[in-house]
């Protein structure tokens, strides 16, 4: 461990939060050096949604680098690429009547966001995108100003232009729709706000609390975008490739992206892989305007066909991860309404899920005694205050009933330390205390000012 506190940035984050030497790792689980066994509930922060080492990913991948398979391909024409395609093409677009161009861009979710985004500026010639009240996009510039939160937004070290913010789904209570404050903005050219090019949207915000938009409200999104001719991006980094309960997390609502970003699972190994999928009249790039060297990941376009032609033939897989969100739901339902005074609540969709507890104290304390009982599991949120399930979609049901069994017992531990559990703080309750005499100075201001005049 010594070598890392020598040469390694103080940037490191994870490893603070789980501190040991890491060597193995299979399925759901991963041991460290001394041989402990830890149910993982990050996997990779859900960038394995189909466990460590998959057995099938593994042996198609050992396969193809023993008979030398290309390993780095830049946008060349390869097996590996063609045949990806052809898999995606056939168990995703076609099922789902998507007619989408793929783009492979640099390897990262925000190397798609990037490009995303300069593809919207550049196919509607407008520069504004729209973004959400906690939502996350990445590290990179671009995606950072669209990005809402202020810690990862202020390492910038410049200013951040180019996005207005919208309060996204419940962000100004339950019956506040906000699209209709949205096509208001956009309706109103004195509203300030730039007829943009795009609006970037998380159907379910992973970073920023798991905060999961109804499908009325991204269905009422999807057609303001149409009605003032903007680009729909629907970015699926996380949400995605199955982690909702279906491939996109956007199917539900039956609306139809004009552009969707895909990163973390894709490749189904943890292989550094992204795309964006966009429709055939939004591909308006040049040749070579936008690349990356390493767009040409073979190794990932492998086992990524491995895991569409496994999982994503039929719905059998995406049933059970329906079925799993099911009882995950269940399980979280029952915690929030035992512990925490009644202030704790779920957030999230299918295996998408989250405990708010309210504190991020408290968030933290519980994850730290889970991991002192064997479970990997970390926090999202503002304030860190959202306990967050991304365990893997490959589960076994033993493991996710033992990992969710260690959490309870670490909420039960945590509360019943506390002296008091924080109520969640409505900002539109209508408070009007601080200001009392104010306000019986304003009642009778118009009397003076009556008999003044």
């Amino acid at each position: 461990m010594k070598i890392f506190e020598e040469i390694e940035s103080e940037v490191r984050s994870y490893a603070r939060a789980f501190p040991r030497l890491f060597d193995k790792a299979l399925g759901e689980l991963i041991y460290d050096e001394d041989g402990n066994e830890y149910i993982d509930f990050l996997a990779g922060a859900g960038s394995l949604n189909y466990g460590h080492n998959h057995p099938v990913f593994k042996e198609k991948l050992i396969d193809y680098i023993q008979r030398d398979g290309i390993t780095q391909g830049l946008d060349l024409h390869t097996r590996a690429k063609g045949e990806f395609l052809e898999s995606f093409n056939e168990n995703i677009l076609k099922p789902r009547d998507l007619d989408y161009i793929v783009m492979f861009t640099g390897p990262t979710g925000t190397n798609a966001v990037e490009a995303a985004l300069k593809i919207a500026r550049k196919k509607t010639g407008r520069e504004n995108i729209i973004s959400f009240t906690n939502g996350w996009h990445g590290q990179s510039l671009g995606s950072l100003s669209v990005t809402g939160n202020s810690t990862h937004r202020g390492g910038a070290g410049i200013a951040l232009h180019g996005s207005t913010r919208i309060p996204y789904d419940g962000y100004l209570g339950d019956d506040f729709d906000t699209t209709n404050l949205l096509d208001k903005m956009l309706s109103d050219s004195s509203s300030g706000v730039d007829k943009p090019a795009a609006v970037i949207v998380e159907t379910v915000q992973g970073e920023g609390g798991i905060n999961a938009a109804s499908m009325t409200w991204l269905q009422s999104l999807s057609e303001i975008c149409k009605r003032h001719e903007v680009l729909l991006i629907v970015d699926d980094i996380q949400a995605g490739c199955g982690r909702t309960g279906t491939f996109f997390s956007f199917e539900e609502a039956g609306i139809y992206p004009d552009i969707v970003t895909l990163s973390k699972s894709l490749s189904g190994y943890g292989l550094p892989f992204a795309v964006v999928l966009m429709k055939p009249e939004v591909d308006q790039w040049s040749p070579g305007e936008h690349n990356g060297t390493f767009r040409g990941n073979n190794h990932a376009f492998v086992t990524a066909k491995a895991a569409l032609d496994y999982f994503w033939k039929d719905d059998t897989f995406a049933k059970e991860v329906q079925r799993k969100g099911q009882y995950i739901a269940e399980r979280v339902d029952r915690i929030v309404a035992k512990y925490g005074e009644g202030n704790f609540n779920s957030h999230g969709r299918g295996m998408f899920r989250g405990i708010n507890c309210v504190s991020g104290d408290l968030a933290g304390q519980i994850t730290r005694k889970c991991f002192q009982n064997g479970l990997i599991i970390e926090t999202s949120g503002a304030d860190d205050h959202v306990v967050k399930f991304l365990c893997p979609l490959t589960i076994s049901d033993a493991n996710l009933q033992k990992g969710i069994d260690i959490l309870e017992k670490a909420i039960k531990e945590v509360c019943d330390k506390a002296d008091s559990i924080p109520e969640e703080k409505d900002f539109f309750e209508g408070d009007y205390s601080v200001s009392d005499e104010a306000s019986k100075s304003d009642m009778v201001e118009p009397e003076n000012n009556k008999a003044a005049s």
